[in-house]
């Protein structure tokens, strides 16, 4: 259960999330806040440019009867405490794999390396497979939340050290690199690496001081956390696709009429749909950017990158074996993905 990962006492002052009604006999406006990673910034953080779209939208769209308050830069706690938040009270969130994890393990399936050539074939499996509707449906069942929208973050994982050019998996030999949760330092360590958990709001810190020698994202939260001011070298080996998720509390989307209901989900996609082509316009001009700052580019070669695959691929998918995640779940992935090859 979801409460084994979580204390009560995490919660934060209920006072901050709910809804909010205007003065009169009848429900005015209904406020539900927003909380999210990163900074309020729309030239850095492709999280907040898809939150302040949908706060529009959904303003626009209900005629004002559904009003977002967003709460960016984790305002509202850790991942594990809006998660929590998200569970017990009306409220939206855009978690990461590190929220939503604890409650349905089964998400580490969706980073299986090099899933995805591109981000149509991304997108496709999100938006349209069999896997990604067991997992929202095993959300709603285990904790009461809905899976509302697979959020884009800035691009595909790129691999940032300041020690030396990574262009192949012997490169990594004795690194330190910082991890977002256990599949990454399943990873690392697959191409000889160690990996160390670090959260975000301290990893720039990290970096400086040397606790890790790098660490993986996309181009734009490489940007956004000034990375570049204590990374060297971009390696663009974009092995896996970056992503949050954005979720709400199930009982009060299901109080919602049927009309309120959809008005507000169109309200998401056409949000969501408007981030995307906002993030891929920006990604070559965020590499760009890195590249001005000094950063060295690295773009392995096929035969490299089939390299990475090699190695990354059968260790992932024998950690997740590590995990007793059920197979079914791997071969639906990878059916969806159009890769089902990997399961001979």
């Amino acid at each position: 259960m979801f409460t084994q990962h979580f204390s009560p006492k995490r919660l934060i002052s209920a006072c901050l999330i709910g809804s909010a009604m205007m003065a009169g006999n009848t429900l005015a406006a209904t406020t539900i806040n927003l909380s999210y990673n990163g900074a309020p910034d729309p030239e850095k953080n492709a999280v907040h440019v898809f939150a302040e779209n949908l706060k529009t939208l959904v303003d626009e769209k209900t005629d004002g009867e559904i009003q977002l308050e967003l709460y960016p830069n984790s305002m509202l706690g850790d991942e594990e405490e809006r998660m929590e938040q998200t569970m017990n009270t009306p409220m939206l969130n855009v978690a990461s794999f590190a929220g939503v994890s604890p409650l349905v393990d089964e998400i580490f399936v969706s980073a299986i390396p090099f899933l995805f050539d591109d981000f149509a074939a991304a997108r496709s499996f999100f938006d349209e497979g069999e896997y990604w509707q067991e997992v929202s449906n095993a959300l709603q069942e285990r904790a009461g939340i809905d899976m509302l929208a697979v959020v884009e973050e800035g691009g595909f994982l790129a691999f940032t050290n300041n020690e030396r050019p990574i262009s192949h998996p012997d490169d990594f030999e004795g690194l330190r690199f910082r991890a977002m949760d256990p599949s990454q330092v399943a990873l690392y360590e697959s191409f000889g690496a160690s990996g160390t958990p670090i959260p975000w709001t301290e990893t720039y810190m990290g970096l400086r001081t040397g606790v890790a020698d790098g660490q993986m994202n996309p181009p734009m939260y490489i940007i956004l956390g000034s990375l570049y001011e204590v990374q060297d070298y971009l390696t663009l080996a974009n092995i896996q696709y970056s992503d949050q998720f954005l979720v709400g509390n199930s009982d009060m989307i299901a109080g919602w009429d049927d009309e309120l209901r959809s008005t507000f989900m169109e309200a998401v996609s056409e949000a969501n749909h408007n981030a995307r082509e906002h993030n891929e316009e920006q990604v070559e001009a965020r590499i760009a950017y890195l590249e001005e700052q000094g950063m060295e580019v690295i773009r392995p070669s096929e035969e490299e990158l089939t390299a990475f695959r090699d190695i990354g691929q059968p260790a992932y998918l024998e950690w997740l074996e590590e995990r007793d995640i059920e197979q079914r779940w791997i071969d639906m992935a990878l059916e969806d993905a159009g890769m089902s090859e990997l399961l001979d």
